[in-house]
């Protein structure tokens, strides 16, 4: 008589033990939720070809977006595994940009610097030209300034700024005095063909300029930088090869600079989370990331996912960082505030 029930209790533990508990269900997002995490932590070993590791490392920060979504995964599947699974990409996140939210920035600031990539195509340059003198700021770095715009340029900001260089489609304006001015060799054009080209064609195209800075607590050496463009092909992927030749170099003009404080400025077609710049971060700090409020995203203008116009520095100390509103350009300026 017992045997009946006996076989019922045993069907229903059966049951009971082949039932998906919490730590047994979601298992392919605890397995997603796993490999995101060391997708971040691992990011400076996935290969670059084809590109590849810039990209990933280009929107490193966006990567953060796929936690709550393999969250809300988590929790709709009642899955424990998948929930604690996810605390590894978490950890990872804030690690890399848990220090970038919030303000950092603090009072003071002797020297106020502005850089801007003003657009080959904006349709006003004037309106430009004043939005930025109005910032206030004592050094404003121009890049991807046309022949066209340059007069414009000029006869605006010279309002403003008593001194003036530039050189290529890159320029300083600056309340202070300038000397030494000389363009700095960022391969824009190299090999053969570059080596034959006269100097006076390469200098029209030149993209970066070394200058200082005469200040009443002594010199500072200013560098005006636009990098090569990175460009998406079907069949080479991203392509950052003539980026990452130009950054190469601009790196080793600075760890050959003999001045003590150094500022950087200008457009680096990438963020600093790229390898390409371990060269620059190696002896800059970004002014951001020391003093801004959040990531400063940059570009494009209209909906900014990046930040890839940069202030670098060495030997001032950053005490504010922002973002300037829109102008005619598709790039967002970007300003800093240094004190010694």
């Amino acid at each position: 008589m017992d045997g009946g029930g006996g076989s019922s209790r045993v069907r229903r533990a059966l049951g009971v033990a082949a039932r998906r508990g919490p730590w047994r269900r979601g298992r392919v997002l605890a397995v997603l939720a796993l490999l995101l995490g060391l997708l971040m932590l691992l990011h400076a070993r996935i290969t670059d070809g084809w590109g590849l590791g810039s990209l990933v490392e280009t929107f490193l920060p966006w990567f953060g977006l796929f936690v709550p979504a393999l969250l809300a995964g988590a929790l709709w599947r009642r899955s424990a595994a998948a929930v604690v699974a996810l605390l590894l990409p978490v950890a990872v996140w804030l690690n890399l940009f848990g220090g970038l939210l919030g303000d950092r920035s603090r009072p003071g600031g002797d020297l106020t610097v502005v850089s801007h990539n003003v657009g080959a195509g904006n349709p006003d340059p004037a309106g430009t030209a004043r939005a930025l003198a109005a910032s206030g700021a004592d050094l404003l770095a121009l890049e991807e300034i046309t022949p066209r715009a340059l007069g414009t340029y000029e006869k605006v900001l010279g309002k403003t700024y008593a001194h003036h260089t530039v050189a290529g489609t890159v320029g300083l304006w600056s309340r202070l005095p300038l000397s030494g001015t000389r363009p700095v060799d960022i391969e824009t054009d190299y090999g053969p063909l570059g080596d034959s080209k006269p100097a006076a064609a390469k200098a029209a195209y030149n993209r970066a300029l070394r200058t200082t800075v005469t200040t009443d607590r002594g010199p500072v050496a200013v560098y005006v930088a636009h990098l090569g463009s990175v460009r998406v092909f079907p069949r080479n992927g991203f392509w950052t090869s003539g980026r990452d030749r130009g950054a190469h170099a601009l790196a080793a003009a600075v760890a050959a600079e003999p001045d003590r404080r150094v500022v950087l400025l200008g457009d680096l077609n990438g963020t600093l989370d790229d390898r390409a710049f371990a060269g620059l971060t190696a002896r800059l700090r970004s002014a951001q990331d020391a003093a801004g409020d959040g990531f400063g995203f940059s570009w494009p203008a209209g909906f900014p996912v990046a930040r890839i116009d940069q202030i670098l520095v060495r030997g001032v100390r950053p005490t504010r960082s922002w973002v300037l509103p829109a102008t005619g350009s598709d790039h967002l300026p970007v300003a800093a505030a240094v004190s010694w």
